[in-house]
């Protein structure tokens, strides 16, 4: 059986996992492209793939800590707004 403070040590190690999973820029490449893969191929997947790329590029070098938090959260949130501008395109 664990003591509490084994429990804590564990409880704080999964959550940090997870959470500087999602928050990483390496998952967030993999996650853009992945969800780019859904949209149409007569041109807004290269695009947008494209686009994916180029910011990644431009976003190199950025050091604060912040500023990549809001980068990669507008990034999630502005991907989920292309997705279901497409898709709800394609569905009708």
């Amino acid at each position: 059986m664990l003591s509490v403070r084994q429990t804590k040590a564990i409880s704080s190690i999964i959550y940090y996992s997870t959470q500087t999973e999602k928050s990483s820029p390496r998952h967030l490449y993999k996650y853009l492209l992945r969800q780019f893969n859904k949209l149409p191929d007569n041109g807004p997947r290269k695009f947008y793939k494209n686009a994916v790329k180029q910011s990644f590029i431009q976003h190199l070098n950025e050091n604060d800590s912040e500023r990549i938090e809001q980068i990669i959260k507008r990034a999630y949130e502005d991907a989920d707004w292309i997705l279901n501008k497409y898709l709800k395109k394609s569905a009708q």
